[in-house]
């Protein structure tokens, strides 16, 4: 989506079926692509995303593979010249195209999906969540702290619905900011329903007119770059 309108969907977007998966243009510039791991064809990967999965543990390979296949499935169709580009974490934890660090790129996996995002001269982050059945109640008041109150009313599946697109947007601003859990997303102010905002120099979007699970991205204004890689807080694993 734009900063202030509904997102747009390209043409294999299938979220009308109910079915995660398809490309989002989030702004001018900021792409997003979400799909369930069961895509994940190891023709779409590079023998470097293979070597670096072959030292992980199984279960960590598998999701590093799906989160590789989905930024190289979006590379391929927004940034066909950078799709065979090695990807290694700057300082930041953040992954990096190797030789083009102007090129924002961040992945996400919970449940079974994947989610990418790419943003040339743009720092930027994704995070997509599945929601629980029931919502966590210390975590509701923690994330939604002063917004918490008025969704006691709601069932719980949609109060945990709402915490999940609460969250994604806390985890999309530190993923684009390289600080991970370290710079303490609960603490990032997001009122319930909102599809947009601001986070410092960070903007957000939520899919919520788009996407059927909880997706949202952070991101940076154009050539809003901070290539230093300098930082207070340890190196995070931002899921490279």
């Amino acid at each position: 989506m734009t900063a202030h309108g509904p997102a747009r969907e390209s043409a294999s977007t299938s979220t009308r079926t109910g079915k995660p998966g398809g490309r989002y243009d989030v702004a001018d510039g900021v792409w997003v692509l979400c799909r369930t791991d069961r895509a994940t064809d190891t023709a779409e990967l590079l023998g470097d995303d293979l070597a670096r999965a072959a030292s992980l543990p199984s279960w960590r390979a598998e999701r590093f593979l799906a989160g590789r296949a989905a930024l190289r499935r979006l590379l391929r169709e927004v940034r066909p010249d950078l799709a065979d580009t090695a990807v290694r974490p700057d300082a930041r934890g953040r992954p990096c195209l190797v030789g083009h660090p102007d090129v924002g790129v961040s992945v996400s996996h919970d449940g079974g999906l994947s989610a990418a995002a790419v943003a040339p001269g743009r720092r930027v982050g994704v995070d997509v969540q599945l929601p629980p059945d029931e919502p966590y109640e210390g975590m509701l008041r923690r994330c939604l702290q002063g917004h918490a109150a008025p969704l006691e009313s709601l069932p719980a599946p949609e109060r945990a619905r709402e915490l999940a697109w609460v969250w994604t947007v806390q985890e999309s601003c530190v993923k684009a900011a390289g600080t991970g859990l370290a710079g303490r997303p609960w603490t990032i102010d997001v009122t319930p329903g909102h599809r947009h905002g601001r986070w410092g120099r960070y903007r957000w979007a939520s899919l919520r007119d788009s996407s059927p699970v909880p997706l949202s991205c952070a991101f940076t204004p154009r050539e809003d770059l901070d290539t230093g890689g300098r930082t207070d807080a340890p190196p995070a694993d931002l899921e490279c």
